[in-house]
């Protein structure tokens, strides 16, 4: 796909837009599009329904006009109930995404948000491991790759959940450096020991002890963003730097998207607002592209 600095990509989210009700203020598509450009991000993620046209010749046009393309798409999805067949779902997913587009998975709860979920049973376990390899089957037949996402208040968010989706499974992980930080992942061990398994990476920064207090369920996960748990690359507890440079060096070629989940209440004005706090995460990965060279 290109060098590093080429493989990076803006998310909706990091300017506030995320699919949860009441998560807070929407900028419309073409002011974030436009500062993604003028930061000099080359894709986004998708984003919401409703963020960008669901059609993707529309989408693709509009993106253009931008200097963007698309990087995936965050889909939500109910994978563990021995009831739902979540195949027809994947497949309207792959089709609004476009031809190639990474389909981006979380084991969704059912419930709205991410500030609760329900306890697996065995034979939800078996249905979730079962319908993740249906899904990546169906999306590599399709000419996508489908990568799950740990996320906090999804099925899957904490270390041995992880761990046991790696070995009870071989669907693909989507990186988050965030989630996976809070839900207590090392993350250099998976860059070091699984990177034939990763193949999309989120990066994300976090304040460790508001992760902490989330982790512990001090403060559900809404409060831990409105507090300002995700912090510009750099500027929290992880080792950005140190982390793609050890995915490079594993053969790691595929999107960097940067996402740093923020709530808005009231639009900022131009040149002010989340754009600030990217731009900072930005001029961290080109020292780290300097450093790979």
């Amino acid at each position: 796909m290109g060098s590093l600095m080429e493989r990076v990509a803006g998310a909706p989210i990091s300017w506030g837009v995320c699919e949860v009700p009441g998560w807070g203020l929407w900028m419309s598509a073409g002011r974030i599009l436009g500062e993604m450009r003028d930061l000099g991000l080359q894709a986004t993620e998708l984003g919401p329904q409703g963020f960008l046209p669901a059609d993707p010749r529309r989408r693709a046009q509009m993106l253009r006009a931008y200097g963007l393309v698309l990087a995936g798409g965050f889909v939500p999805m109910v994978l563990h109930d021995p009831a739902h067949d979540p195949l027809p779902e994947a497949d309207r997913a792959m089709d609004a995404l476009g031809e190639g587009t990474p389909l981006v998975l979380a084991a969704a709860t059912g419930l709205d948000g991410y500030d609760e979920r329900p306890d697996l049973g065995t034979k939800n376990w078996v249905t979730l491991m079962a319908n993740l390899d249906a899904v990546a089957a169906r999306a590599t037949e399709r000419g996508h790759v489908a990568a799950l996402h740990p996320h906090m208040g999804t099925v899957v968010q904490g270390r041995q959940e992880v761990e046991r989706v790696l070995d009870g499974s071989g669907v693909p992980l989507c990186l988050d450096t965030g989630h996976l930080f809070i839900g207590g992942a090392d993350l250099q061990f998976l860059a070091r020991t699984v990177p034939d398994r990763i193949a999309h990476v989120h990066l994300k920064d976090v304040d460790a002890d508001l992760a902490a207090r989330v982790r512990d369920g001090a403060l559900t996960y809404t409060e831990g963003v409105r507090s300002g748990m995700y912090r510009p690359l750099g500027h929290g507890a992880i080792d950005i730097a140190r982390l793609v440079a050890t995915l490079e060096d594993a053969g790691y070629e595929g999107w960097y998207v940067m996402e740093q989940d923020t709530i808005i209440d009231t639009e900022p004005p131009a040149g002010a607002g989340p754009a600030v706090e990217v731009e900072a995460g930005l001029r961290l990965l080109r020292e780290v592209a300097d450093g790979l060279r």
